[in-house]
C-alpha cells in the first residue's frame, strides 16, 4: 500500500463544480424561491385583507348631518314656564318631531327649495334617534328652552347611505324607507350646504342602538366591557400564571405528577375557546349564579382561557436565563427564593410581560365564549358609574359587538362591523407593540 496519489485518476480544479455540488447549488436556490414566494403570498393576503377592512370600514367613521335651526318653543317643552326638570322630562320624543319637522319646514323655504313632499315626509330623511338627541340636548340645557339653536341631527341610514355612494336611487326602487322624491331633497339640501357628510365621534363613544336606527349606533360601551373584562383578566391571570410558572420551574420536584400537569397546561393552550366558554357558563352562571352578560364573568372565563399562554410564556422566560446566574447566587449565600426573587426573575420579566400581552391581545378577541355567556344583548346604557357596576352590570364586548352588528339585514350595521374591526384592530395592534417596546427595552442579551 502506499500513500502517494493516484495519478491515474483525472484531477479537478477546486474551482469547478461537479455535478453533485450543482445539484445540491440548485436546490438551494429552489428553497431560497419557494421561502421567497411564500412571504411574498402571505403578504399579498395581508395587503388585500387590510385593504378590504380599511376599504368597507371607514365609512363607519363618518355620518351624515343635517344642520337645523330649532325653536324650542316653551308652549311645548316647558308649559308652566318654571324650568323645572322633572316637569320637562315628562314631554316625550314624539313632543319633538313637530320642533324638527317645522325646523326642516323653515330651512327649506329659506334656502327656496322646491319640494312636493309633506312636512312630515320631509322629516323622514332624519334619524329616528334625532327627536332623542334633540331631548337629550334640552335636559342638559333646559336654559335654552324658548331660543332658537343651530343642531346637527343625524339622517336616516338610507340618507346616509346614499351620501357614501352605498344606496343609489336604483335600489331604492322596492324601499318603503325612502322614495326618489327625497333624495332629490337631500341633493338639494346637500348643494346648499346644510346637510354634509363629516367624522362621527360618537361611532366611537356611543352605544348600540336598534334596528331602526343603525346610524346612531357605536362602539363606546362594548369598549368599556372589553376594558372591565381586560382588568379582570390582567388582576386573575398574571399573579397567578406567574406564581404557577415559578414553581412548576424552579421549586417543583420533577416527578410523575409534575410531568402531567405540565402535559395538562400545554393540552390546555390547544383547546377550543368555545369550551371555555361552556365552562364559564356551567360554573360561573348556573353553579356561583353570577349576573349574566357581565363583564366579570367574561374576564373570568377569559382568565382561564389566558392562564395556560401566560404559564407557558413565563416557564420559558425562566428556562431563557442562563443556570450561571441561579449558581452565582446560591454560591454568595443566597436561599434558593432570594434567587429566584432577586435575580431570575427580574431578569425574565420582559418575556413574562410580553407573553402577558400577548395573552391579553388574545383574550381581547374572542368572541366564542362571550356567545355562550350571552355577552351579545342590545346594550344601549351610559357609561358606569363605579367599577362595580362596570364589572356586574350587563355589558358587551368588541368583538361581540361586531358579531350582533354581522348579524343584521340592515347594510349600515354591516359597515359600522367593519369599523369595529378596524378599531379593535387597532387594540390589537398597540398591545403587540407595547410587548415588541418592552422586550426591546429590558431585553439582555447573553
Amino acid at each position: 500500500m502506499t500513500d502517494l496519489p493516484d495519478h491515474t485518476q483525472p484531477q479537478r480544479s477546486l474551482l469547478q463544480q461537479d455535478a453533485r455540488t450543482v445539484k445540491r447549488n440548485r436546490a438551494e436556490k429552489r428553497f431560497k424561491m419557494y421561502g421567497i414566494v411564500a412571504i411574498a403570498i402571505g403578504l399579498l393576503m395581508l395587503a388585500i385583507l387590510l385593504v378590504t377592512i380599511v376599504g368597507r370600514g371607514t365609512g363607519a367613521f363618518q355620518q351624515t348631518f343635517l344642520t337645523l335651526d330649532v325653536q324650542l318653543l316653551e308652549a311645548k317643552l316647558d308649559k308652566k314656564g318654571d324650568r323645572n326638570i322633572e316637569d320637562i322630562k315628562k314631554v316625550s320624543t314624539f313632543g319633538y318631531a313637530p320642533l324638527m319637522s317645522a325646523a326642516l319646514e323653515a330651512k327649506v323655504a329659506t334656502l327656496g327649495i322646491q319640494t312636493e313632499l309633506k312636512p312630515k315626509a320631509m322629516a323622514d330623511i332624519l334619524s329616528k334617534d334625532a327627536a332623542a338627541q334633540l331631548r337629550d340636548f334640552v335636559l342638559a340645557n333646559p336654559d335654552l328652552i324658548g331660543t332658537s339653536v343651530e343642531f346637527k341631527f343625524l339622517t336616516n341610514s338610507r340618507v346616509d347611505g346614499y351620501m357614501k355612494g352605498r344606496v343609489s336611487r336604483e335600489s331604492i326602487a322596492n324601499d318603503k324607507n325612502i322614495n326618489a322624491a327625497q333624495l332629490d331633497l337631500v341633493d338639494a339640501l346637500h348643494a346648499a350646504g346644510a346637510l354634509q357628510t363629516q367624522f362621527n365621534l360618537s361611532f366611537i363613544t356611543g352605544a348600540d342602538a336598534s334596528d331602526a336606527r343603525p346610524e346612531a349606533a357605536g362602539m363606546g360601551v362594548a369598549m368599556i366591557g372589553s376594558l372591565f373584562m381586560m382588568l379582570v383578566v390582567l388582576i386573575l391571570a398574571l399573579p397567578i400564571g406567574v406564581a404557577a410558572s415559578i414553581y412548576l420551574e424552579e421549586f417543583a420536584p420533577k416527578n410523575l405528577l409534575t410531568d402531567i400537569i405540565e402535559v395538562n397546561i400545554a393540552n390546555l393552550a390547544a383547546v377550543p375557546s368555545i369550551v371555555f366558554g361552556i365552562l364559564g357558563l356551567a360554573v360561573f352562571i348556573n353553579y356561583m349564579h353570577l349576573p349574566n352578560s357581565a363583564p366579570l364573568v367574561g374576564g373570568l372565563v377569559l382568565t382561564l382561557m389566558t392562564l395556560p399562554t401566560i404559564i407557558i410564556s413565563t416557564r420559558a422566560s425562566l428556562k431563557s436565563v442562563p443556570p450561571s446566574i441561579r449558581d452565582a447566587a446560591l454560591g454568595v449565600g443566597a436561599s434558593k427564593m432570594q434567587s429566584v426573587f432577586h435575580h431570575v426573575l427580574p431578569l425574565a420579566a420582559p418575556g413574562i410581560l410580553t407573553g402577558t400581552i400577548i395573552g391579553l391581545a388574545q383574550a381581547l378577541g374572542e368572541t366564542a365564549p362571550l356567545l355562550l355567556i350571552g355577552m351579545v344583548g342590545f346594550i344601549a346604557s351610559n357609561p358606569p358609574d363605579s367599577i362595580a357596576s362596570g364589572l356586574l352590570a350587563p355589558n358587551s364586548a368588541m368583538p361581540a359587538q361586531i358579531y350582533e352588528w354581522a348579524k343584521r339585514a340592515d347594510p349600515a350595521f354591516y359597515e359600522r362591523a367593519w369599523g369595529g374591526i378596524i378599531i379593535l384592530l387597532v387594540f390589537l395592534v398597540t398591545m403587540n407593540a407595547i410587548a415588541v417596546l418592552l422586550r426591546r427595552r429590558f431585553e439582555r442579551r447573553w
